[in-house]
């Protein structure tokens, strides 16, 4: 970034004699590198900020235009501000490049109003814009990172090694594969990834990788529950469907090696088979081994179904056309959907007041607007500083804002008294400002981001400072006018802040974990309800769970970003996350198949058994959810249900559906996420109390 900023700093100011030129070349420079922190290697960031650069010839002709008078320019940064600051919501890249973005608005739309310099503007904009390129794709070249779609390329080979293991005798995981397969697991949780790497995008693409990740670890988590097949070893057709499982996940795995779809498998065949030829009825079995039969029958059905889910999400990712069973599947709603609509429907999910990602872009949209209403009233000169210090310094909670302008104000008055020493001592020297300037802008974007906001708010004051003594014969007062414009705007900043969602996404995460929690019982209770009546095909809860699913994973996404609290205790936000997906897309797959044919319906003492379990398991989990909206700590933990085991002793009559064990077992790994969330819970509880 230094580099590219003094190359054509020098070049615009001193061979070409063009001061406007090498302004907006130097600041649009500082703006995508220095302001913007877009993840990735430098190859990743370089394509960004190439795609980038039709939008910041229109930020700067905007603000070109707009600065004819204050309320114009106020009014384009209150709309095109929110824009940016919005755009987040579409993913990581679009979020690390949008405060650069939004300073090629601020540095424009301040007098002197003077549209016939936009050439020279634009001009500069694009030759700093496209040496930073150059120096991003040429120099120091970082290391590349293993991508999301090889991460969950080698979750499918050790998940087809785990199913090898069950395959064959003695029939279960050894310690090592149980380990290989947590690991792998881990290694696509969000936290793990790199941030250039996840698949964050509301494009077709960056969905499919997404649930391709999700459908890799759901498939080890159901390889590691599978129970003992008992004495008597695996039946035949067991034996079948665990082989298929095998060699779907190994086409899996050569398809994201290779990029190249590897088409329908026969797993997907192999399941409904399995489904239909299951029986209950074993002459001479005790009730407790045909129970233990019939969960592990479910339990492999749950571990097919992710198979099938991941084979088919991988194929998405790479390009293939989705057939009709992805189109009839409601969780790949996004397939043979253009990128443009996901685009629109990502934009208007998040067009809410409980959207973490709105409420960020309504303060920060706010926050510039008063700054520039203040610099256009009070006349301020280089009043664009106060606009970059809200930029800079507003987070996202008024306890991390508060202080980090404390520290920012203390760096940038050791700056200013640093600056104005200098400019009193050289005195309009011009070739030593030249000479130091590379020196201190490497100082400050080098030690800045490492060493904390005070060293890179008071190096940026001299770098500013050394740049307009070249720009124009300046005194020590040019110090001055630094640290009050940054006192304004870092004061602007507090106050939104303060009044516009201070606890940020911490508490937003909260209410939105509450809100999945409750979702989720409901979709418990009304999925129950429809097996045991024997209708299929409805949607029951899935649209309002899909929703809090879709706000709490953004609120997460946010958290994620800010620093914790000193003494709280961090709920288990991922393990309520995927409760949500377990259970919803546990829901749609029972609602949407229903009993295969042949294959009745439970009878009414395990229709009332279903439903008993299923009451218990929706009531813990409002329960939690309430406890969590509230922050008290609960009274008593209810244990789990176990299939078969939830209310008044074992039905008289059997066997049961097979239908029975399949909505069981999806109501056995919903317990069991939410135990991590309930034990979590209770313990952040009084910490929670505690801050009120």
């Amino acid at each position: 970034m230094t580099l590219a900023a003094v190359t054509v700093f020098y070049v615009a100011l001193y061979g070409l004699h063009q001061p406007v030129t090498a302004t907006y070349g130097l600041f649009g420079a500082v703006a995508m590198a220095g302001l913007s922190r877009i993840p990735g290697t430098g190859r990743q960031r370089a394509a960004v900020i190439a795609r980038l650069l039709p939008v910041g010839w229109l930020l700067v002709t905007a603000g070109t235009l707009l600065a004819v008078r204050t309320w114009t320019a106020t009014a384009g940064i209150l709309v095109i501000g929110f824009l940016i600051a919005y755009s987040a919501v579409t993913g990581p890249r679009l979020a690390g490049a949008a405060p650069g973005l939004q300073l090629l608005y601020i540095l424009p739309c301040f007098p002197p109003y003077a549209p016939q310099t936009l050439d020279e503007r634009l001009g500069g904009m694009t030759s700093g814009v496209l040496l930073l390129v150059l120096a991003e794709r040429l120099l120091l070249p970082d290391p590349p990172y293993t991508s999301y779609q090889d991460l969950s390329a080698d979750a499918a080979t050790t998940a087809a090694r785990c199913a090898t293991e069950l395959a064959r005798p003695p029939w279960t995981l050894s310690p090592g594969a149980d380990a290989a397969a947590r690991a792998a697991g881990e290694a696509l949780r969000p936290s793990n990834v790199p941030e250039s790497e996840r698949p964050a995008g509301p494009g077709p693409r960056e969905r499919a990788l997404a649930h391709t990740g999700m459908a890799a670890r759901v498939l080890l988590a159901r390889l590691l529950e599978v129970p003992g097949p008992g004495p008597r070893g695996p039946h035949p057709q067991t034996l079948a469907l665990l082989h298929e499982v095998v060699a779907s996940a190994w086409r899996t795995t050569a398809a994201l090696r290779s990029g190249r779809p590897a088409g329908p498998g026969r797993l997907e065949e192999a399941l409904a088979v399995y489904r239909r030829q299951r029986t209950v009825a074993m002459d001479g079995e005790t009730p407790d081994i045909v129970d233990s039969v019939m969960n592990r029958q479910a339990m492999l059905i749950e571990t097919a179904h992710a198979g099938v889910t991941l084979a088919a999400a991988a194929d998405l990712v790479l390009g293939r056309r989705p057939g009709p069973a992805q189109l009839r599947d409601g969780s790949f709603w996004y397939a043979g959907r253009g990128a443009a609509r996901l685009w629109g429907h990502r934009l208007r999910a998040h067009l809410s007041p409980h959207s973490v990602y709105f409420q960020n872009a309504v303060r920060i949209s706010l926050a510039l607007a008063a700054a520039r209403t203040v610099a256009g009233v009070g006349s301020l000169p280089h009043g664009f500083w106060a606009m970059l210090a809200v930029l800079t310094l507003t987070r996202t909670t008024a306890a991390q804002t508060g202080s980090i302008v404390a520290r920012a104000l203390v760096g940038t008055l050791l700056g200013a008294l640093t600056a104005a020493v200098m400019l009193v001592l050289v005195s309009g020297d011009t070739a030593a400002y030249a000479v130091t300037l590379p020196v201190i802008m490497l100082a400050a974007f080098w030690v800045g981001p490492t060493h904390g906001v005070g060293w890179a708010q008071g190096l940026f004051t001299l770098v500013v400072s050394l740049v307009f003594a070249q720009l124009a014969p300046s005194t020590w007062r040019l110090a001055e006018v630094r640290f009050l414009d940054v006192l304004v705007g870092s004061s602007i900043g507090l106050v939104f802040g303060m009044l516009a969602w201070p606890r940020g996404a911490q508490k937003e995460l909260r209410r939105d974990v509450a809100a999945l929690l409750r979702a989720i019982g409901s979709t418990i209770t009304s999925t129950t309800s429809v097996l045991t009546q024997g209708a299929t095909g409805r949607q029951g809860g899935l649209p309002s769970l899909t929703r809090a699913l879709t706000l709490a994973e953004s609120s997460f996404a946010q958290y994620e970003a800010e620093p914790r609290q000193p003494g709280t205790t961090a709920v288990d936000w991922h393990a309520a996350l995927m409760a949500g997906h377990h259970a919803l897309h546990g829901a749609r797959r029972l609602l949407a198949e229903g009993p295969p044919a042949g294959i009745r319906a439970p009878a009414p003492a395990w229709q009332s058994r279903l439903d008993t379990d299923g009451e218990i398991l929706a009531k813990r989990y409002e329960l939690v959810g309430g406890l969590l909206d509230s922050a008290r700590p609960p009274p008593t933990r209810p244990s789990s249900p176990v299939p078969g085991e939830a209310a008044h002793g074992r039905p008289p009559d059997r066997p049961a559906s097979p239908l029975y064990y399949d909505a069981e077992a999806w109501l056995t790994s919903l317990a069991v996420d939410l135990d991590h969330v309930a034990a979590t819970t209770a313990a952040a509880a009084p910490s929670a109390e505690q801050r009120r």
